[in-house]
């Protein structure tokens, strides 16, 4: 969980990210975003405590771990020989912004509501249910048809990587990850530096939410195990002939 203090800190970095996003179209992102502000501001990154960031302000906080990625990656991928000319910064911080926001909704209707069913949160960590008056698109399709209904250009370079950002995780991307012709692989990098940006993200979120919880157990079964008497210790203290009990205890 989020402090208030830290949601909205997470916001105005948000709100910064956006003015890298190119003079001529900054403008209209931005109306774009404080328009739905007191949605965004609250929404969670994914329904599920299994997934990651499911609670409030965690989508923002996501997506600026993803935008702080992707920026320490291309400073990776440049120092190990890619070619920086096939796209820009400025393509790079917009795609890692929208990568997402498809989860939103489709402009009228929010798709996270939270839950009130306290049996699915308390066994399956369902903390929010999926507003069914929207229709279905995936993520990355939804991402780019409310960029395009807020009349916001996006570039080819742009599209692909918000499109492919889940990677091969999404079937739908094979066409563009999953070739072995050259004429057909992709022109730019922005897509894998898009898409390890989003795993590097989740996967830190993952082990924020999880890891200590898992560190926990573990240290609760070692304390179990400690206390528990082996087969031998049990026979041992049945003995009541101290001599005797020495004697066994070094065999």
């Amino acid at each position: 969980m989020l402090s208030e203090e830290k949601i909205l800190e997470n916001w105005e970095t948000f709100l910064s990210y956006v003015d890298r996003t190119g003079e001529e179209r900054k403008e209209k992102l931005k109306q774009f975003y404080l328009k739905h502000q007191d949605h965004l501001v609250l929404m969670p990154a994914s329904h599920k405590k299994a997934y990651h960031n499911a609670f409030p302000g965690g989508y923002i906080d996501h997506v600026n771990r993803v935008v702080e990625a992707s920026l320490k990656l291309y400073d990776v991928w440049a120092e190990m020989g890619m070619d920086r000319s096939t796209f820009t910064v400025e393509e790079l911080i917009f795609s890692a912004i929208n990568h997402d926001l498809g989860k939103m909704g489709d402009g009228e209707k929010y798709a996270h509501i939270p839950s009130t069913d306290e049996w699915r949160k308390k066994n399956l960590g369902e903390m929010y249910s999926f507003n069914k008056e929207i229709a279905f698109m995936s993520v990355p399709d939804r991402s780019i048809f409310l960029l395009t209904q807020a009349g916001i250009e996006i570039s080819q370079n742009e599209w692909l990587a918000i499109k492919s950002h889940d990677g091969l995780y999404d079937a739908s991307n094979e066409a563009y990850l999953k070739s072995f012709m050259p004429e057909t692989k992709p022109r730019s990098s922005i897509i894998y530096i898009l898409h390890q940006a989003d795993l590097l993200a989740a996967r830190v979120e993952f082990e924020k939410e999880w890891l200590p919880q898992f560190k926990s157990q573990q240290k609760t079964k070692d304390a179990f195990e400690l206390k528990k008497k082996s087969p031998k210790d049990k026979a041992l203290s049945s003995v009541k002939s101290e001599n005797l009990s020495n004697l066994l205890k070094n065999l």
